[in-house]
């Protein structure tokens, strides 16, 4: 049996709390994501893989399922502290062959410059590798601030595969 996602959707989240594990899970509630078990992996965006609103494919997920993503996500309790995550996309010029999805996590970047990092990363990635440009590229991207209690704070962004045939 293979596994090739057919869709794959977007999200991001921010989680606080006093114990790291707890601000992570905070992070994946927020994303919209916590009722599944994630498995984390590289950066290809497979041919013909539909991007889709985060809506329609949570829909098509069942809690506890397994379920393929890339993700970046970085954790801080340095009060203060600016952390970022951020996914760059890079979409094939033809649909049969595979793009990049790339991760970037950063101190003390804002949300722009993290997103427009891992955008050029894709962008980068896919060029080497096939001697020309992406159809398009895009970034989702968020960061957050530590507070000055010095709390956990969770940054994420993932890209989450639908590996289901609906």
């Amino acid at each position: 049996m293979r596994l090739l996602p057919k869709k794959v959707f977007f999200v991001t989240g921010v989680g606080t709390h006093r114990e790291h594990l707890e601000s992570f899970e905070k992070a994946l509630r927020d994303a919209g994501i916590e009722k599944f078990n994630l498995v984390t992996v590289t950066s290809i965006l497979p041919p013909n893989c539909e991007i889709i609103a985060k809506d329609t494919g949570l829909n098509q997920l069942l809690p506890g399922e397994i379920v393929f993503c890339v993700m970046s996500r970085l954790a801080s309790n340095e009060p203060n502290r600016r952390i970022s995550a951020s996914l760059g996309c890079a979409i094939p010029t033809n649909p049969n062959e595979s793009g990049y999805i790339s991760e970037h996590h950063a101190f003390g970047e804002p949300t722009e410059s993290s997103g427009a990092y891992a955008e050029r990363l894709a962008s980068s990635m896919y060029e080497t590798g096939t001697d020309s440009k992406p159809k398009e590229t895009f970034n989702v991207a968020t960061t957050a601030v530590v507070g000055a209690d010095g709390l956990w704070t969770t940054v994420l962004s993932v890209a989450v595969f639908c590996c289901n045939k609906e």
